[in-house]
């Protein structure tokens, strides 16, 4: 007898997925007539490798032969087994008397073993260690299958997703999985009454529970497989959109839910600007991190810090949209889904307790939703959000630190009837912290839609703002930062293609510290 095996890591790690093991999993499935997550799954896929990898050696033992035991007697020619040898296998050669009076009377055999070698055995020995048959102590299954989780449960579950996609008897629906044979028809009346109760909500998405209670189901089936029945019909039909975080199945009608939900808002929309990340210096890296700009993808950033509250610094197209960038170090902060580009979940006012109806639009690296909160506030680019995690799930924690009102000298925008602009350091009242760099009032946001219309070049706008901040410090100096929030106000713009432009354009020189000036000389 044997306990459960220990499989070494090259096991889990060069493991291939065969059909025997989807096969296995999809008897589970039938079995629980419950759908379940490739996670679950996976729990189920360890316990039956080991059995299996269990139940070869433990075939491979009984076909090695008569176990070694030391009060057995043996003769020449027969085979035996060494268990505690990893059972190897050997034919005894020879049988001679044993000499040893504190033992007694015992044989001492010789073993001749398939590679050879021999080795010399005590037998018909009466008290021995050996003697009971070899039996390991059974570990912990559930221990060791934790374990293997911990270690490779992420790479198997990909390789798992990999198998299920490509077997078309299996269906998924908000990262769970079913047979589809035993899925419950849903008819188009059924659907039909599912789109009036998602209609009467008014745009508020409904779990699939709720939606069940007003639409005639069948009530002789297991719940659960109704519901995901249901699920899988409305996913489907191209009425529906799952809108609800991993966990959460959430339905809403695409016709219900806002524009720039469905369609990037116009300020946020970027046009590509060609650039060479590689003339970006370390000191334009970093301060591209902490600006949290929602376009910023970097290839091998490293996304496994544990994020509780970040603070961002509110640019004006974010503003003037009523979204919040999600960077990639602010994503941890937000509701995620299985497969929906679209999150509905609420925004909490840390101070007020107020509840905000928002939308993460992962597709895009934004959220939705705070254009009345930013007004209520009467914030203005530049001013500062703190984001944390929420204490109940799908909620998340927007707050401002405000301040009295009260008038302060910050840089200010304004714009001629000619579509020109200029800056200027103005008194402007203040209810919010802000960033000093990156600070601008804007007295009136439409009137820089005409800027925006103009669609200047990407070089032309950066000699424009450059030119125009240049004229607000008595050298002539425009901090890295400052410019990304300005070129911002008339073009949506990341980081990277701003900091390489001043990095690499013979018009711009660097004078220490991220601050540059604009050569005059080199434009004349």
């Amino acid at each position: 007898m044997i306990g459960a095996i220990s499989l070494p890591t090259e096991y889990w790690l060069n493991l291939q997925i065969t059909p025997q093991d989807v096969e296995n999993l999809q008897t589970i499935l039938f079995e629980q007539e419950t759908p379940l997550t490739t996670r679950d799954l996976v729990s189920h896929f360890i316990e039956a490798r080991i059995r299996v990898e269990q139940n070869l050696l433990e075939s491979k033992q009984k076909a090695a032969g008569k176990p070694y035991l030391p009060r057995e007697k043996y003769s020449v020619g027969e085979r035996l087994a060494f268990p505690a040898l990893g059972w190897l296998q050997g034919e005894v050669s020879m049988v001679r008397p044993g000499r040893n009076p504190s033992v007694g009377e015992f044989d001492v055999i010789t073993v001749k073993f398939d590679d050879q070698s021999a080795r010399m055995f005590a037998a018909a020995l009466g008290s021995h260690g050996l003697n009971d048959a070899p039996i390991e102590k059974s570990s912990d299954s559930g221990a060791e299958v934790n374990t293997i989780l911990t270690e490779h449960g992420a790479s198997i579950e990909k390789k798992l997703e990999t198998a299920f996609a490509s077997d078309e008897t299996l269906v998924k629906i908000a990262g769970r999985w079913f047979p589809r044979v035993l899925l419950v028809d849903i008819n188009q009346g059924q659907l039909n009454l599912v789109e009036a109760v998602l209609d009467m909500a008014g745009g508020e998405p409904l779990a699939t529970t709720e939606l069940m209670k007003d639409t005639e189901l069948p009530t002789d089936v297991n719940p659960k497989l109704v519901e995901f029945s249901l699920n899988y019909a409305l996913q489907d039909d191209d009425r529906f959109d799952e809108v609800g975080p991993a966990g959460q199945v959430l339905w809403c009608l695409r016709r219900l839910e806002p524009d720039f939900v469905r369609e990037v808002p116009p300020p946020l929309r970027y046009v590509e600007v060609e650039h060479d990340r590689n003339v970006l210096t370390p000191e334009m890296l970093a301060l591209e991190a902490q600006l949290d700009d929602e376009l910023t993808l970097v290839d091998g950033a490293d996304t496994r810090e544990d994020v509780s509250a970040v603070t961002i610094t509110l640019i004006y197209p974010h503003l003037r949209a009523g979204t919040l960038p999600v960077s990639q170090r602010t994503r941890k902060l937000f509701p995620t889904a299985y497969e929906t580009p679209r999150v509905r979940f609420t925004l909490v006012d840390g101070k007020t307790k107020q509840r905000i109806p928002a939308w993460v639009v992962l597709e895009h690296g934004y959220v939705f939703g705070l254009r009345e909160w930013y007004k209520a506030h009467q914030l203005i680019p530049g001013s500062l959000v703190q984001v944390r995690k929420g204490e109940n799930p799908g909620e998340v924690i927007v707050e401002v630190k405000t301040q009295r009102s009260s008038k302060d000298w910050v840089r200010t925008v304004m714009v001629g009837s000619d579509g020109g602009f200029v800056f200027a350091t103005l008194k402007q009242p203040i209810t919010a912290e802000f960033n000093d760099r990156m600070v601008i009032h804007v007295p009136d946001f439409k009137a820089l839609d005409p800027i925006w219309e103009k669609k200047r070049t990407f070089d032309e706008l950066m000699m424009i703002v450059m030119r125009e901040l240049s004229k607000s410090n008595p050298q002539g100096h425009v901090h890295a930062q400052e410019l990304y929030a300005a070129v911002n106000l008339v073009r949506r713009v990341p980081p990277a293609p701003i900091f390489a432009a001043l990095e690499s354009h013979p018009a711009f020189s660097h004078v220490g510290d991220l601050h540059f000036r604009l050569n005059e000389e080199v434009m004349a």
